[in-house]
């Protein structure tokens, strides 16, 4: 059985370790945050420790075995159901994946604290921040590379509407992110912008050249919108 200082030991490196995974998500303010996260990990170590080695009395009776990893298994599934809280479709974007995963990741980390595997979990802490901070400029470059990903639309009133962006836009009528439509009441006139996912310029400028042979359309113009 381990002492208490290990014990307390082991609780707070996974609290430290969780906090720095959720440091990075609280600054981009997403919803599970630092306190998310190291209760995540807090817990998780918790768990480890006793499946280790909380059932040392009931060990010391004869024809019992012990599998550690059977409580901790139920940890690798179960966290599934917390990260599906931070999942969010906004428009036709899902959003929260990677606050779902970074969440998955922290439960491994506390697993491994609580199992004394210390140099695993600081090593997959520091690849994990590596992951979140250090890839996403690379993403968002290679996001602003694919080009211009929206349309500002000017039609008469009425004239412009989801379903028919969805016709012209065809296969890629899942890649509609938004869909904002502002009436312009001095010329009797919607101003809509039209936004993205992920969807290369060439065919977001064919979208708009379908939508400038449209009765009522009177301007359509490409954009980038973030």
């Amino acid at each position: 059985m381990l002492g208490n200082g290990e014990i307390v030991g082991r609780l707070l490196l996974a609290a430290v370790l969780g906090s720095a995974i959720g440091f990075e998500r609280e600054r981009l303010a997403w919803a599970a945050g630092m306190r998310t996260h190291m209760l995540v990990a807090v817990g998780a170590c918790l768990i480890m420790i006793v499946s280790a080695y909380g059932f040392s009395e009931v060990l010391s009776r004869p024809n019992i075995v012990l599998d550690p990893s059977r409580i901790a298994a139920q940890v690798v599934s179960g966290i599934g159901f917390l990260g599906a809280g931070t999942i969010l479709l906004r428009g036709e974007v899902v959003k929260g994946l990677t606050t779902a995963a970074s969440l998955w990741a922290v439960a491994a980390i506390g697993l491994a604290s609580g199992a004394g595997l210390t140099v695993a979990a600081f090593a997959t802490t520091v690849i994990v921040l590596v992951i979140l901070a250090g890839v996403k400029p690379f993403e968002e470059r290679y996001r602003a590379s694919i080009g211009q990903q929206g349309l500002r639309v000017i039609a008469e009133r009425d004239a412009f509407s989801l379903p028919l962006l969805r016709d012209l836009a065809g296969p890629h009528a899942p890649r509609i992110r938004q869909f904002v439509a502002r009436q312009r009441h001095e010329d009797d006139q919607d101003e809509i912008t039209v936004a993205f996912a992920q969807l290369p310029n060439r065919k977001v400028e064919e979208i708009a050249t379908r939508l400038r042979h449209q009765a009522g359309i009177l301007s359509v113009d490409a954009c980038h919108i973030v």
